[in-house]
């Protein structure tokens, strides 16, 4: 039913945990893992990089790296990519050109006004994605 099966991650614990989701699901149906992060280019990327971060497109590039390492030490068939952009719009992008069945994808379990201002990448993947989107949601 998956064949290729898309992973967005940017690394942090809940994308650890996607991770973990993805490579399993895709070692059980045989299926071909994509990897994608995004350097962040969108309205609240300057905001992010004062905050946490210093180089989108270094720490995009770890992200991929850590997942497909993992990935690969199962012996599954592995693509990477990084991309710049929005990152909502940029997996929904990797998705369609990929012919991708499934996308699976970390949660961060935001609410109240941070949810408000910045919004879910995971809510508006599931809402313009053109394939079934798996949420993992962060448990630490």
């Amino acid at each position: 039913m998956y064949q290729d099966v898309l992973l967005a991650t940017n690394g942090d614990e809940g994308a650890r945990q996607a991770t973990e989701h993805a490579i399993e699901l895709a070692d059980q149906l045989g299926a071909r893992l994509h990897i994608v992060s995004v350097s962040e280019d969108g309205p609240h990327s300057t905001e992010k990089q004062d905050e946490m971060r210093t180089d989108h497109e270094d720490e995009a590039a770890q992200a991929v790296e850590e997942a497909e390492s993992a990935a690969s030490a199962r012996g599954l068939d592995v693509s990477t990519t990084v991309s710049h952009g929005v990152p909502q719009e940029e997996i929904v992008a990797v998705a369609e050109t990929n012919s991708i069945d499934l996308i699976v994808m970390g949660t961060h379990g935001r609410s109240g006004l941070d949810h408000l201002v910045t919004g879910s990448v995971a809510e508006e993947v599931v809402r313009n994605a053109p394939v079934p989107v798996l949420t993992v949601r962060d448990r630490s």
